[in-house]
């Protein structure tokens, strides 16, 4: 009678919950964004832009360019399942965005849903760290239908960031969030495999400050660029950026970009309190366009998510 009494309890008192939202950033350079077209017009995409979908928030996004339109897959922090899904937003000019659905759920929790294209087929490789492995699904029909291609690795990695360089496929990961808290690299000659860990690894060990990726790794004045997520002091703190200097199968040095946070929390509004994730494109010289993502801190009530879990059964 206790127990049940202390649970009912648990469920009258409010709760302070970090809700993440997306906005779209640009600038002349990846390091030096600003809101875009305005403050005002952020974030472009939050918990309530879902329709029926009930959500806590909506985190790492991802955008890619197909046809004339802007795709945007993000984690979809599904508030009823307590799962990260990946949902799917379309726009044509990226500032006004229309939401079209949950395009892959899991057994599991999802996130990053990191999107590229090689070879003519479409690829999506999200975090899945509770099922154990990397997971890569490939389309059935681009962008909304995808299927479980293959298992890359056989470990729990967060926020595994896949590129092309020098004829191979790199992908860095975060092993051991708040515990080794490592950064760690594979390679491939193939997309789909075999994978192999670099004997550098972990490139990086207890660093909360620059092991945890925060983005897709991208090509700038002919170097390659990485994105940590800072973590320091507090989860989703800010975004840093690292040059890769040496990239090989033997070898992996890389060098911080200015020493400074690229993005961190304003103070107000939607990102008030934190921000861990940028995808940035280049448009043209001295322009570029990214999708990123803030948090704020906001007050939960227990008692009606219950009430509404009761009302969907």
């Amino acid at each position: 009678m206790a127990g049940t009494l202390t649970s009912y309890l648990r469920l009258l008192r409010p709760e302070q919950r970090a809700q993440w939202s997306i906005g779209i950033y640009a600038g002349p350079t990846p390091f030096d964004l600003a809101p875009y077209p305005s403050p005002e017009s952020q974030p472009v995409l939050g918990p309530r832009s879902l329709g029926s979908i009930r959500a806590d928030g909506v985190a790492d996004p991802f955008m890619v360019r197909y046809g004339q339109d802007w795709l945007l897959f993000f984690e979809v922090e599904n508030r009823l399942s307590g799962r990260g899904e990946v949902g799917l937003a379309t726009s044509g000019d990226a500032i006004s965005w229309q939401f079209q659905g949950i395009v892959l759920r899991e057994s599991f929790h999802l996130s990053y849903p990191q999107v590229l294209e090689s070879d003519g087929s479409w690829y999506m490789l999200p975090e899945a760290a509770s099922s154990g492995t990397a997971r890569l699904y490939k389309a059935e029909s681009f962008p909304a239908s995808w299927r479980l291609r293959t298992l890359l690795v056989d470990a729990a990695l967060v926020d595994p960031t896949i590129f092309f360089h020098a004829d191979r496929w790199w992908m860095l990961a975060l092993q051991g969030f708040r515990q080794q808290d490592a950064l760690v690299l594979y390679y491939a000659d193939l997309l789909e495999g075999p994978w192999q860990p670099h004997p550098a690894n972990p490139i990086l060990l207890n660093d909360r400050r620059a092991a945890r990726p925060a983005g897709r790794t991208i090509a700038y004045n002919g170097s390659l660029i990485r994105f940590s997520q800072d973590y320091t002091t507090y989860y989703g703190r800010s975004v840093r950026a690292f040059r890769i200097e040496e990239l090989s199968p033997d070898r992996y040095v890389e060098r911080e970009i200015e020493n400074r946070e690229i993005l961190c929390a304003s103070g107000l509004g939607w990102n008030a309190t934190g921000m861990h994730h940028i995808d940035a494109h280049e448009l043209g010289p001295n322009a570029w366009i990214a999708c990123v993502d803030g948090r704020q801190t906001r007050t939960r009530w227990p008692i009606l998510d219950s009430v509404v879990r009761r009302m969907m059964r």
